[in-house]
């Protein structure tokens, strides 16, 4: 193909013009401008999905206590989940067939609308229908952002854009229980949670709409894998289900576990055959022969495992252990976005500028395991230098490696395949923060009960039979504040079982990290292209 060909196709992707479905034009060209600009539209978009999924936390309390339905709380923030996670590869696969920017603005659309629903819900049941339905718009501005990205810009480039997109995506995940405290403690009250996005997704609406122009696949070579699609819902749907309902809503040697685990089996299968015979597969068979792609879905999984792991259990250990408010906890994670902040900016700067990688995400790794490490000497008597140094480390490891593996996975594939393996990695971060969250939550509660059996089977003993000792485990099924109105010589024996169970949970943070160290290492370091 000629130059001027090419210059030619690239004039009429400018124009929004349907171009043939083989049609390869690499990345339209923009300005820097033009690019800071679409940039600027991307981060809201990813600002508001990220915000959806972690600024309810502080408000379930106040929401609960208004509409009722203490039994279907953890659905308010487990609907968003579920359905963000399982519908992330599908927005990749349909914006391949009907075009990025339809697929951003529907999105959009589908996100602004439901918030607004939350915002309005009657009742429990209308804000858990809202909720699951905003985590599918919330899945499309999750992974939607990267793959327009990569359209955009040239792999060399990237490197610097991805990192402040990768700062968004983590400060707004951990600071989001931060607002989230603030609104339910001001007069705007917790409705304010779902409508504070609104107006930051309709911004995101109107720059992409004025900037972006991307060709578009015409409509008539669509050919979508209903089947396909089908088959991994319900594997992820099935997974997620179990991970997060199992120890709580049932045990896990029940009827409903073994049911949703062999569900989650059937669906995976079914899945990998029907697209090992698809035309147009969700998640192309091949991508996994893709060494790049693999390690990097790996590593990111245990990414997500640890930086959720870490964003739902270590407020316990400072509201509970150490006495301090919601807001005050928040602020605990300052050193936490810091971190990711810093690391994920430079980072994708000094990538850009040497067109290497590879020692950030390896760097990543080892800082994450390090953070994990120092959590785990945490007590109840730990100064707070200690805790924020912990927190800072794993900051640091998050923002030197989430966004690389992206930017990593991209470079090593073929552009024809950018929007399903970003998607693919995007979703594995997610289901490996579910994982992190149903496995930290199993261990922590196992071993909390086994220390309050064991306190509260000393103080039966140490009474002598003369008075019936305090039952311990029911003393520490209450809130913070409960916690901190019992005698003296209970709460400290709860304290200290909560702490003892918060090391075992930061424990288990290490040998994530030593995995994706082992994913990370491994992984071939290709320097980044200059073209497509």
């Amino acid at each position: 193909m000629g130059d001027g060909e090419v210059d030619q196709k690239v004039a009429r992707a400018r124009t929004d013009e349907a171009l043939p479905a083989d049609a390869d034009v690499g990345a339209p060209q923009y300005t820097k401008r033009q690019v800071a600009e679409i940039l600027a539209g991307l981060m809201l978009a990813m600002l508001t999905s990220m915000l959806t999924t972690s600024i309810v936390g502080t408000a379930l309390p106040t929401i609960v206590g208004e509409l009722g339905g203490q039994d279907q709380l953890s659905w308010v923030a487990g609907a968003t989940v579920l359905s963000m996670t399982a519908s992330t590869p599908l927005w990749g696969k349909l914006s391949d067939v009907w075009g990025r920017k339809i697929l951003f603005q529907i999105a959009l659309v589908v996100f602004i609308a439901s918030s607004v629903a939350a915002g309005f819900a009657q009742d429990i049941s209308w804000l858990i229908a809202a909720r699951f339905v905003q985590g599918i718009g919330a899945g499309g501005l999750a992974a939607l952002p990267q793959i327009i990205l990569g359209d955009v810009v040239e792999p060399r480039e990237r490197g610097r854009y991805s990192g402040v997109m990768g700062a968004v995506f983590g400060v707004s995940t951990v600071a989001g229980p931060l607002l989230g405290g603030f609104l339910v403690d001001s007069p705007l009250g917790w409705r304010w949670c779902f409508f504070i996005t609104v107006p930051v997704a309709v911004v995101a609406f109107i720059v992409i709409q004025r900037l972006l122009r991307l060709p578009v696949r015409p409509r008539g070579d669509a050919r979508i894998d209903w089947w396909g699609a089908t088959f991994i819902v319900g594997a992820a749907s099935a997974l997620m289900l179990l991970l997060s309902l199992a120890g709580k809503e049932f045990a896990w040697n029940s009827a409903p576990a073994y049911a949703l685990a062999a569900g989650t089996i059937a669906f995976t299968v079914a899945a990998v055959l029907t697209e090992r015979r698809a035309q147009d597969p969700i998640l192309p068979p091949h991508l996994f022969r893709n060494g790049t792609f693999v390690l990097a879905s790996l590593a990111s999984l245990a990414v997500g495992m640890g930086m959720f792991g870490v964003m739902i259990y270590f407020p316990q250990y400072l509201q509970i252990v150490k006495g301090m408010t919601p807001t005050g906890s928040g602020l605990m994670t300052l050193p936490m976005v810091l971190g990711l902040l810093a690391a994920s900016i430079s980072s994708g700067f000094l990538t850009s500028r040497t067109g290497r990688w590879k020692g950030y995400p390896v760097a990543g790794m080892v800082l994450m395991g390090l953070g994990f490490a120092t959590l785990t000497l945490l007590d109840v008597g730990s100064s707070l230098v200690l805790v924020g140094a912990g927190v800072a480390l794993i900051g640091l490891g998050l923002g030197l490696s989430m966004q690389i593996l992206i930017l990593a996975t991209q470079n090593a594939l073929e552009r024809a395949d950018l929007a399903a393996a970003t998607s693919a990695v995007s979703f594995f971060r997610n289901l490996g923060g579910a994982i992190g969250v149903a496995a930290f939550g199993a261990v922590m509660t196992t071993r909390l009960h086994s220390e309050l059996a064991a306190l509260t089977a000393q103080a039966q003993a140490a009474s002598d039979g003369d008075a019936p000792a305090v039952d311990l485990s029911e003393s520490a099924l209450g809130s913070p504040e409960a916690i901190q109105t019992l005698p003296p010589a209970v709460q400290d024996a709860v304290l200290q079982a909560f702490s003892d169970s918060m090391h075992t949970v930061f424990l288990m943070g290490v040998p994530i990290a030593v995995l994706g160290l082992a994913f990370t290492v491994f992984l071939k370091h290709t320097p980044l292209r200059t073209r497509g």
